[in-house]
């Protein structure tokens, strides 16, 4: 696919649903960052907002921290990250009790990546959860929770073919998984035919399509060459020549993503999980030019008139 095709109907804020992934912060300016964050993209009333959780419950105590004051503070609901790695069963289930006390009926279960980083071999816990489909069964089995997972459209990077990529999210759909979120994706090709081809193979719940905006091309290529992603001609040629004009390229990014969401509502989507990156203003460009407004300007608006 060159390039997305759309055509802009008024009615389209009003059918699409979003949430945003959050990263728990490790320093006093991350943490006003974050926080900045949080207030600018609350008034656009997203379903959920998740939070990460670090290889080997790294950062579980700040990922807590942020739950509870997003849930104290704030009208948002929060999705906790929960991963399979260096943990034993017991611990895992300790944490989910923890964040259950809090008051979170949301998780995103994942397998996670290797505590050595994307790349390197996957070991499971010989105590714990082999990976995000017992998981699943096991955050079921806890309570009546929401449960998100993990989908690789281009396929996951380890695995040996899309047959065993299939067979793990109906797995995890099975064991009681409510939706599945993708990587992100640039071509929108590839994700259609990976729904198609994921109800073909019995796997009927709902599949986001994961949206990260451009912040910066390069980090953004670097990444998605580690983790398998294809980052199509036309896309480097948006952002050729950007490296030293940061206004112009953050212009050209909310652009990209807004046409790749309208394009996807074109194809009959309308839910979307942004990879925010802890910053609000690419995200709410984007969710502007798609038609979703902050509850706060239409009050103004409102009042105004």
């Amino acid at each position: 696919m060159n390039q997305f095709r759309f055509s802009r109907r008024p009615d389209i804020g009003d059918k699409v649903r979003v949430s945003f992934e959050f990263f728990p912060p490790k320093t006093d300016e991350m943490e006003a960052r974050l926080w900045d964050t949080v207030t600018r993209l609350e008034p656009l009333k997203p379903k959920f907002v998740s939070v990460t959780y670090g290889a080997g419950g790294s950062t579980r105590e700040r990922t807590a921290r942020t739950v509870k004051r997003i849930l104290n503070e704030t009208t948002l609901t929060p999705a906790a990250h929960m991963t399979c790695v260096d943990a034993a069963r017991d611990q895992v289930d300790a944490v989910v009790r923890e964040f259950a006390d809090m008051g979170v009926t949301r998780f995103v279960a994942l397998r996670g990546d290797p505590a050595a980083g994307v790349g390197t071999a996957y070991r499971p816990h010989p105590d714990g959860y082999a990976n995000g489909a017992e998981l699943v069964g096991a955050l079921k089995g806890a309570g009546d929770f929401d449960i998100s997972v993990s989908a690789y459209p281009e396929k996951h990077p380890e695995s040996p073919d899309f047959a065993t990529d299939f067979d793990m999210l109906k797995r995890k759909a099975d064991n009681g998984a409510t939706r599945a979120i993708t990587q992100f994706f640039f071509d929108n090709d590839l994700y259609e035919r990976y729904v198609e081809r994921a109800r073909r193979a019995g796997i009927y719940i709902p599949i986001v399509p994961g949206i990260l905006p451009v912040h910066n091309f390069t980090q953004v290529a670097n990444f998605s060459a580690r983790c398998g992603a294809l980052v199509p001609a036309w896309l480097a040629e948006r952002f050729d020549g950007l490296q030293n004009d940061p206004q112009t390229h953050a212009l050209v990014a909310s652009a990209v993503a807004a046409e790749q969401v309208l394009d996807l509502v074109e194809r009959g989507v309308s839910d979307f999980h942004f990879y925010t990156m802890n910053r609000a203003d690419l995200v709410f460009a984007i969710c502007h030019m798609i038609g979703i407004r902050s509850h706060e300007a239409e009050a103004a608006g409102s009042a105004a008139a």
